[in-house]
């Protein structure tokens, strides 16, 4: 089953970094989320990978054309120009990179890669810019007993600011800083039937292709409760590297 990733918007929130790389390939230790997006796919046993490319899109193709030599240690003949690459630790993925647009908004990024995927009875679906310690094989059953044309990840959001608990009387009791929602919002990590593509219309957002499901009944939440985040902000991006460098990353569910 192939993994769509949405790479293409300009990330304008994070704009002191974007305005220079494009948001999948800003850095959480010494590898771009994306990697640690695919990564995370890839423990489960899904290689392949369709990149829906748009802002600074040859930045992202740049970065895994010399991926074998930026991740290795290698040497270099000078005289037949050849690699020798030592103790490889190169992923076994397969990536198509699909230039989807500019501007082009995530739903028409969808059906711009239809090419891609259109072969697929199911594929997946996920942001560029998210990260969570989902059990893929566990959303891949959810779906298939649904028999939905969608499966939606929920979990739950952080509050960006503290909370406080009064008593009756107005007395603080405590203060709850930026603590973990009860409510569920999408947080990516979608499969789609391949029937997905009558949905779909060109200027959309993806998230308007799911109101439409939901009036079809064709819908479905996989409960997540563990751990996401997504990389909004700068602040985001110093958390990330917080938990990366003091191993305790979550999402990292591979050895």
């Amino acid at each position: 089953m192939k993994v769509a990733i949405l790479c293409g918007g300009r990330g304008i929130r994070l704009n002191e970094i974007t305005e220079f790389i494009p948001k999948p390939i800003i850095q959480i230790g010494y590898r771009p989320i994306l990697w640690h997006i695919m990564k995370a796919y890839s423990h489960y046993g899904f290689k392949e990978f369709v990149l829906c490319l748009g802002y600074k899109g040859e930045m992202i193709k740049d970065y895994f054309l010399k991926y074998p030599l930026m991740a290795n240690d290698f040497t270099k003949s000078l005289n037949s120009n050849s690699f020798e690459i030592h103790s490889p630790d190169t992923d076994d993925w397969k990536i198509t990179f699909a230039d989807t647009g500019l501007e082009t908004l995530t739903g028409e990024r969808l059906l711009n890669a239809k090419k891609f995927l259109e072969n697929e009875d199911t594929f997946m679906v996920t942001y560029g810019d998210g990260l969570a310690n989902i059990n893929i094989n566990e959303l891949v059953e959810f779906h298939k007993k649904t028999g939905k044309m969608a499966t939606i990840t929920g979990g739950h959001p952080y509050s960006k600011w503290g909370m406080i608990q009064v008593d009756s009387n107005n007395i603080i009791k405590s203060f709850w800083q930026k603590p973990i929602l009860t409510d569920y919002i999408n947080i990516g990590f979608i499969i789609f039937n391949k029937g997905i593509f009558d949905y779909i219309k060109p200027g959309s957002e993806i998230e308007e292709v799911f109101v439409e499901l939901v009036k079809a009944e064709q819908i479905a939440m996989f409960r997540h409760d563990g751990f996401f985040h997504a990389m909004d902000t700068y602040r985001d991006y110093l958390e990330f590297n917080k938990m990366w460098e003091s191993n305790q990353a979550p999402w990292k569910i591979w050895k």
